[in-house]
C-alpha cells in the first residue's frame, strides 16, 4: 500500500467515526454523486441551535482528522518535501468528504507551514525549515510515529536554553500564589505519578507556572510549546517501559530554590532536571538496525 493510499484509508476510518458520532447527536451521512459525504439533518428534537452546534462540531472533527493524518504522514517522511498531494477533487472523492472539508484541512496544514498551494502546481509539501515545529499539534504529530534522535535532541536543547534561565528569573520574581500553584502541582504529580494523565497534566502545570513566574510576557508565550514538549517526551519515555528513575526529587529541588529566592541554584537545578530527562529519553529510543 502506498503512502497516499495508507493516509486515505486511515482518514476514511476517522471520518466514518466522526459521522457515526454525528449520527448519535442528530446527524447522518448520505453519499451522493462522486462519493461526497454530505451531512443532512434528521428530526432535531433539541432545536435548530443544538443541531447547528452539533453539525459544526462534526465538520470540525472531519477536517481535523484529515489534517492530522496528512500531518503525521508529512512529518514522519511518508511525504517528502517537494511532493505534490492529490488535487482537491480526487482527494475529497477518495476520502468521501466534501471538497470544503478537505480544503479546510489543507488550510490548517498551510497555516503550520507544512504545505503550500499554488495555482496550476497544486499543493506541495514544503521544506522542513518552514514547518512550525513548536506548534503543539505539529509536536504531537511527530510523536505519533518514531521521532528521530536529532529531533528529540533539538527539543531538549530548546528546553535547556529556556527553562534554566526561566527558573532563575522565577526565583527573583515569583509571588506567593505562583509558589502555591507550583507546590500543589508537584504534590499532584507525586501522588498521581507520570504514568497517568493527571500526573502528566500536573507536570505541565508546574513548568507553565515557572514560565509565568518570570513575569516576562514574551517568554511566557513559549509555555504551550514547552508544555507540549514536556508532555510528549514524558509519554515517549514510558511507551514501552516504566520510567527508569523517580523524577520528583529533581522537581522539588527546582521548587525549593525558586521558593528560597536563589536564582543560581534554581538555574542549576533546572539544568540537571532537563539533562536527566534527555538521558531518559535517549534510553527509550529504539536501536537502529
Amino acid at each position: 500500500m502506498t503512502a497516499k493510499s495508507l493516509v486515505g484509508a486511515q482518514t476514511v476510518s476517522l471520518v466514518s467515526r466522526c459521522v457515526e458520532i454525528g449520527g448519535r447527536t442528530g446527524l447522518s451521512s448520505t453519499t451522493g454523486q462522486g462519493g461526497e459525504a454530505r451531512v443532512r439533518k434528521k428530526k432535531d428534537k433539541a432545536g435548530d441551535g443544538d443541531f447547528a452546534r452539533d453539525s459544526l462540531a462534526a465538520t470540525s472533527r472531519i477536517h481535523g482528522s484529515i489534517a492530522r493524518n496528512l500531518g503525521v504522514a508529512i512529518v514522519s517522511g511518508q511525504y517528502q518535501p517537494g511532493d505534490i498531494l492529490n488535487n482537491e477533487i480526487d482527494s475529497s472523492e477518495q476520502l468521501q468528504v466534501s471538497r470544503s472539508a478537505y480544503r479546510e484541512a489543507i488550510r490548517i496544514l498551510a497555516a503550520k507551514g507544512l504545505v503550500e498551494s499554488r495555482p496550476k502546481t497544486g499543493t506541495r509539501v514544503t521544506e522542513r525549515n518552514r514547518w512550525s515545529l513548536l506548534d503543539p499539534e505539529v509536536l504531537a504529530w511527530f510523536f505519533e510515529s518514531e521521532p528521530s534522535e536529532e529531533f528529540l535532541k533539538g527539543l531538549y536543547e530548546l528546553r535547556m536554553i529556556v527553562e534554566p534561565a526561566a527558573a532563575a528569573l522565577a526565583a527573583e520574581r515569583r509571588d506567593d500564589g505562583q509558589l502555591e500553584r507550583m507546590r500543589k502541582a508537584l504534590i499532584q504529580m507525586e501522588s498521581q505519578t507520570l504514568a497517568t494523565e493527571a500526573g502528566q497534566a500536573a507536570d505541565r502545570d508546574f513548568h507553565d507556572t515557572v514560565l509565568e513566574a518570570t513575569a516576562n510576557a514574551a517568554l511566557f508565550t513559549l509555555s504551550s510549546s514547552i508544555g507540549a514538549a514536556v508532555r510528549w517526551t514524558t509519554i515517549f519515555k514510558q511507551r514501552k517501559r516504566e520510567l527508569p528513575r523517580d523524577p520528583m526529587p529533581d522537581h522539588w529541588k527546582v521548587f525549593d530554590a525558586i521558593a528560597a529566592g536563589r536564582p543560581d541554584q534554581a538555574r542549576q537545578a533546572m539544568e540537571r532536571l532537563v539533562g536527566l530527562a534527555l538521558e531518559d529519553t535517549r534510553a527509550a529510543i529504539d536501536p537502529k538496525d
